[in-house]
């Protein structure tokens, strides 16, 4: 599945792999196991069997649906845009084959009018799959890590060890503070709250502190969304504007030093 998206800081999803399994504590109220359960009770084939029913909502079962049709759909979009690639899964997670990984590294190499997002939990995976040299640096594809709170920032330093044009972090669902942010190899910054059904709450403190450690390490912030159960009523004004701030490529793609 291939759409315009509501995310604010992409322009479509693109979506080979569905289907995923929980890591951490901000997967909890995921959107991507919400918006799976719709599509299986909508009937699409792709999404049968990905989440099951748990203490009244659904939850990742496990199952992967790799879709080689859907890997060719970026060959057709002829104007550029900023492409979310997995927002119903996780690439780099274990059951997505490394062949896999190849063949999405194709297309993204075969179309570089696109620029990339490519985001995971599970960033060990990722420095391992593209440490190997298999699959070459592409100036047009952004690697990036989930943090949560101060307990994953440790998946930061491992984000360093990837070799990439652009290195991003998605402080989303934000749940608490992430303490000191060493930023240098880092980008660009996403912060947001968690939205949707039994949202947890977000501290504006903690906003303040990640802008403004951006702000003194040159590095380039996006205010996502206050979130919560209305997302729309919260809005995404902090310090009474918009940030919609983008990196830019940097002229080195080797590792980031710590």
């Amino acid at each position: 599945m291939a759409t315009g998206s509501s995310i604010e800081w992409t322009d479509t999803t693109w979506n080979p792999v569905a289907g995923c399994t929980m890591v951490s504590p901000g997967c909890t109220n995921c959107y991507a196991m919400r918006m799976a359960a719709r599509l299986e009770a909508m009937g699409l084939d792709k999404y049968q069997g990905l989440t099951r029913r748990s203490g009244g909502r659904a939850v990742w079962t496990g199952k992967l649906a790799l879709s080689d049709a859907l890997l060719q759909q970026p060959l057709s979009w002829k104007s550029s845009r900023r492409v979310f690639v997995n927002s119903m899964s996780d690439l780099f997670q274990e059951g997505v084959p490394e062949s896999y990984v190849r063949k999405v590294w194709d297309v993204m190499q075969a179309t570089p009018q696109h620029q990339y997002q490519i985001l995971t939990k599970r960033p060990e995976r990722m420095t391992s799959v593209l440490s190997k040299g298999a699959m070459p640096v592409l100036p047009n594809v952004w690697l990036g890590t989930s943090v949560e709170d101060y307990w994953t920032a440790s998946r930061i330093g491992v984000l360093k060890k990837t070799p990439a044009a652009v290195r991003f972090l998605s402080l989303e669902p934000l749940l608490g503070p992430v303490g000191r942010l060493h930023l240098g190899g880092i980008d660009w910054v996403i912060v947001g709250g968690e939205s949707g059904p039994s949202a947890r709450p977000i501290e504006a403190s903690w906003v303040d502190s990640i802008h403004r450690q951006c702000v003194s390490q040159g590095v380039a912030f996006f205010f996502k969304q206050w979130g919560g159960t209305n997302k729309k009523k919260s809005g995404r004004i902090y310090k009474d504007k918009t940030w919609d701030e983008y990196p830019k490529p940097r002229p080195s793609l080797t590792i980031a030093a710590d």
